[in-house]
């Protein structure tokens, strides 16, 4: 029977090699968006992973800087130090933003936008890039203003000059897999100078806003001057930040460290796991989805494929089929040929279909993990298809009659 089938495809070793090779795109894709949707939830967990903070404490009622947009006061991490079990706590801010590297002029040589998340930190504290392995070139930022450490997902390289808004920064260090839950790479720069590219307003803006202060009567009263020039200064400055991250101390158990934080602070507050769970059942669940459709249409797809080019070749040879009938091949043993063709159609192209994946996954934006597990499943997934496939071949060949053979 082996050799039956190994027969019939070297007859027609062409059409059988190349559908195979098609098939295997198919299956490539397929095993490309499993690894995408993988690389989504591993690049959640790095970000997680490199904050090093095992409490992320966000404005009220809201999901944290990840999901939703969140507003604290930027000295809020003081009284939160105070409370039992933290060992360390940091301001951190997030904007996703235009990030223009050369000259910093618009249109001017050297000139590029890299669409990027900024983050502000505070040099040495939870939120700095130097977990071990995403620090790849480079230093930690270790002045206040003006430098900055950026993924190399951006394309800027080590003492190259960047803008962010109005100001000017040296990239002083590279990082790896340093992105934000969207895939954009991530900008690390000073927490006041982060405060400043997000909130301040443009120099235009801070001039209608105190001609706006000027002239409301209740702010710039006769003989009160004290009074608009403290409402200006006020104006000025940015006193928030998106959120604190918070390490705790050896031994507490972070819920017991958080509850606390959420009844006298007035504040949400989330443990790792409820934060892995934001970025992975909420920010993910839409992509995860949309992925899971692609990936029903590619096995039906490839699904229809066997099936057509199995029938196709079982037609192709119905006097043959006829003739073993004839000479009293059983029906489990054509069967067995056309099944054995079917699948291994399906091994050529999943054999294929990972080289590919493997050689293609590297060029894609976003990070393709391509997990063993995932391969097997898939090969699992394919012998069962061209199984089902061969159904309707198989179905046509056992109809034949044996008087075929000898028919005009």
């Amino acid at each position: 029977m082996i050799s039956l089938a190994g027969r019939d495809i070297l007859h027609s070793w062409g059409k059988f090699v190349f559908t195979g090779v098609g098939l295997g795109l198919l299956i490539g894709v397929t095993l490309t968006m499993a690894g995408v949707y993988r690389g989504m939830v591993d690049d959640a967990k790095a970000l997680l992973d490199n904050s090093g903070a095992d409490l992320w404490v966000v404005q009220q009622d809201t999901l944290g800087p990840y999901a939703e947009s969140s507003s604290l006061y930027d000295d809020t991490y003081r009284g939160i130090l105070g409370m039992r079990g933290v060992a360390r706590a940091a301001n951190i801010t997030y904007l996703s933003m235009q990030v223009r590297r050369g000259d910093g002029q618009k249109n001017g040589p050297g000139q590029k936008d890299v669409r990027a998340m900024v983050v502000g930190i505070v040099p040495g504290g939870p939120g700095e890039p130097g977990q071990p392995g995403y620090l790849v070139a480079g230093r930690q930022i270790t002045r206040g203003h003006y430098e900055a450490v950026a993924d190399i997902a951006t394309g800027f390289k080590l003492g190259e000059r960047i803008r962010i808004r109005r100001n000017e920064y040296r990239v002083v260090g590279l990082t790896r897999r340093m992105v934000s839950s969207g895939g954009d790479p991530m900008v690390f720069v000073p927490l006041k100078d982060a405060q400043e590219a997000q909130f301040l307003k443009d120099n235009d803006a801070i001039l209608r806003q105190r001609a706006r202060t000027a002239e409301n009567p209740a702010l710039n009263r006769p003989g009160v001057p004290g009074v608009l020039d403290a409402v200006l200064a006020s104006q000025s400055v940015n006193p928030y930040v998106n959120a604190v991250l918070v390490q705790i101390k050896p031994g507490f158990d972070p819920e017991a460290v958080a509850e606390p934080i959420r009844r006298w602070k007035r504040l949400t507050v989330f443990t790792r796991a409820q934060m892995e769970e934001i970025l992975i059942a909420k920010l993910i669940a839409t992509s995860a989805r949309q992925i899971g459709m692609f990936l029903v249409i590619l096995a039906i797809v490839s699904a229809a494929i066997v099936a057509f080019i199995i029938y196709t070749l079982t037609l192709g040879k119905i006097r043959e089929i006829a003739v073993l009938k004839l000479i009293g091949t059983k029906n489990r043993t054509i069967a067995g040929m056309i099944l054995q063709q079917a699948v291994g159609l399906g091994l050529i192209g999943f054999v294929v279909g990972k080289v590919a994946a493997t050689f293609w996954a590297p060029f894609f934006p976003k990070y393709v993990l391509l997990e063993a597990g995932d391969a097997a499943r898939g090969f699992a997934a394919v012998v069962v298809i061209c199984v089902l496939a061969s159904v309707l071949a198989i179905r046509a060949a056992l109809k034949v009659d044996p008087a075929e053979a000898i028919g005009g």
